[in-house]
């Protein structure tokens, strides 16, 4: 029978190379260690390492690595969640957003949930589209906000506002302080750093310059230290780059009229189902008065 403890055993092990490392993060003996991986190995009927080292895995290996640690941060998750509901007299209310809002939109209608509803406990969390909607059809969210449109069983999604993408950089780059309106062939000669966003874009010249790069970003403090350099660009949306801390430049592109949606999503298994509706009639009625973040 396989347990939570042995794949968090395993994920460590797996992520230390060795026993002696693993055993201090765990506290446990190397023996104790040894042991669990010994038996999760005779309950799956697979050699998770090659040899006794376990500084290498096995193909299999490899990919029940990836299903553990899914596992693993899914059970800290639920028990986290479960504690903190269990310490809030009026439950818990989990919210998951793109980093844009969650640094905007959330904080706001936090505070004013809180006054709401005293004994409530709202957790935040942060993370790009993919991670919200996973948390969400894993159970693991009651609210979320993405980019785009999406649907998802068991979600109910309403739209909160859009804003155009365009040219982002350092305020010393070349670029920021060109005279004229910008077209997407200006940035030739200049590198562009890829992200999850513009990669979705349809702009051949944009594509053509992502496929070219040997640099992208997939969060946004590794974004922002690339952009900071000064060296490089990239396409992201406005109200992505008004709330990004540093010193950053927005350029709107005249060949680039794509645009961003961006959409709040509320779990139909929610615990605080009518608090969740609440938030997210909340965040639309801020977004109109605003316009965007």
């Amino acid at each position: 029978m396989i347990k939570i403890e042995m794949l968090r055993c395993f994920s460590v092990v797996a992520r230390s190379g060795n026993l002696a490392d693993a055993a201090t993060r765990l506290g446990r003996t190397q023996s104790a260690i040894s042991m669990t991986l010994k038996q999760l190995e005779d309950a799956l009927g697979q050699k998770l390492f090659q040899g006794e080292r376990k500084n290498h895995l096995t193909p299999v290996g490899v990919q029940i690595l990836a299903l553990a640690q899914q596992q693993v941060e899914s059970f800290d998750t639920a028990i986290r969640d479960i504690e903190a509901t269990a310490r809030a007299p009026r439950g818990l209310l989990r919210i998951i957003s793109v980093p844009s809002a969650a640094g905007s939109l959330v904080p706001h209608v936090a505070e004013d949930l809180l006054a709401r509803y005293p004994g409530l406990q709202i957790d935040i969390r942060d993370g790009e589209t993919e991670a919200v909607l996973n948390a969400l059809g894993r159970g693991e969210a009651d609210l979320g906000i993405v980019s785009g449109e999406h649907a998802l069983r068991g979600v109910v999604s309403a739209p909160l506002f859009e804003d155009a993408f365009g040219l982002t950089c350092a305020r010393d780059h070349p670029l920021a302080d060109r005279d004229g309106d910008l077209c997407f062939a200006d940035t030739a000669g200049f590198d562009i750093v890829g992200n999850t966003l513009c990669r979705a874009l349809d702009h051949d010249g944009l594509q053509a310059a992502i496929a070219a790069t040997a640099l992208h970003a997939h969060n946004t403090l590794s974004l922002i230290g690339i952009l900071q350099q000064g060296a490089r660009f990239t396409i992201l949306p406005r109200a992505v780059v008004a709330n990004l801390p540093g010193r950053l430049s927005f350029r709107p592109l005249q060949d680039l009229p794509a645009r961003r949606s961006v959409s709040v999503l509320i779990s139909e298994r929610a615990s605080q189902r009518e608090i969740a509706e609440e938030c997210a009639a909340m965040l639309q009625v801020l977004c109109r008065q605003d316009g965007s973040p």
